[in-house]
């Protein structure tokens, strides 16, 4: 076949665009396929024709799921990770409706494990000289910048993990501190020093010379009594930063969720009874015995089938 002839869709049958063809290992898919599959799968390209409509039919089956979700917690921000506990789920999504969304639904049972990655990067400023030119500050200066992603490690057939970023735009940090020259009759803190402005001149101590900066003259005075003057930090700590542990307590906040989600799953926490569980009679909790779920056979013994999510026949 050559590079402009018609394909079509292996799995709907449909004429595929020309800017639209998604290959497959043996086989092709259009867009609108490709939108329904698993948002976190990453392995199309090596995936047959039967691997995709295996994985379709499992997100049929998930958007049931979807349905059925009741959102007991919530964490994050614009990503959210969703749980229902009723049910036993978790899930991760922007969305508001999951039934239209179809964001993934896992079990408990399916999550192994979680981190917070807190990505680091610095951008030296500089300044401009008297020729234009733009140089160093001496000590150099920094402007830093945060982000802030979970990783979500699962036992699942499609993916084997989720992550998602919990800031929507980076955190900058720029760690200038500033210090006050004392006021007339003040005497500095210990261990602080003073630099002057720019312009400025700084009277040398005993025994020191003062060398004007390169390329420009420096007029003769001191800074003035009670003015701030910059200061580079010793020691940068970005936790002096609001924004920056408002998203780090987050990103804890999820990983001792998802933590106690683990200890559930592994008949730690799960022991708890519900409310409504609390409220039966004990007549009724100890009639509960294993079932058949209708809808998809498998054995349980819980109020929901653990394989489908189908609610225990009454």
């Amino acid at each position: 076949m050559g590079l402009f002839d018609k394909k079509y869709c292996d799995i709907c049958g449909e004429k595929i665009g020309l800017l639209g063809n998604r290959k497959l290992e043996d086989g092709n898919l259009c867009k609108d396929c490709a939108k329904k599959l698993s948002p976190w799968f990453s392995e199309r390209r090596n995936s047959t024709v039967s691997e995709i409509k295996e994985q379709l039919a499992y997100r049929e089956k998930n958007r049931e799921r979807a349905a059925q979700f009741r959102t007991t917690r919530s964490y994050g921000e614009d990503w959210k990770l969703l749980l229902d506990e009723e049910h036993r789920w978790f899930t991760v999504t922007r969305a508001r409706d999951l039934a239209d969304a179809n964001p993934d639904i896992l079990d408990y049972t399916a999550l192994t494990g979680c981190r917070v990655d807190i990505d680091e990067s610095r951008t030296e400023q500089m300044r401009e000289d008297a020729d234009g030119k733009e140089v160093s500050y001496v000590p150099p200066r920094y402007e830093y910048s945060y982000d802030f992603d979970i990783i979500i490690s699962v036992n699942h057939p499609y993916f084997d993990e989720m992550r998602f970023r919990l800031n929507d735009s980076s955190v900058y940090i720029e760690p200038q501190s500033t210090v006050q020259r004392p006021m007339m009759g003040q005497r500095p803190m210990a261990g602080q020093m003073q630099r002057p402005m720019a312009g400025q001149m700084q009277r040398p101590m005993p025994g020191q010379m003062q060398r004007p900066m390169a390329g420009r003259p420096q007029p003769m005075g001191r800074p003035m009594m009670g003015q701030t003057l910059n200061v580079a930090p010793v020691n940068f700590d970005p936790e002096n930063s609001m924004e920056y542990r408002k998203y780090r307590e987050m990103g804890d906040e999820i990983r001792a969720a998802l933590q106690q989600v683990m200890e559930t799953a592994r008949g730690g926490a799960a022991a708890q009874p519900t409310a409504q569980e609390e409220a039966a009679p004990a007549s009724a909790v100890a009639a509960a015995g294993p079932w058949v779920c209708p809808a998809c056979g498998g054995q349980n013994s819980g109020k929901f089938c653990e394989y489908c999510g189908t609610p225990r026949p009454q």
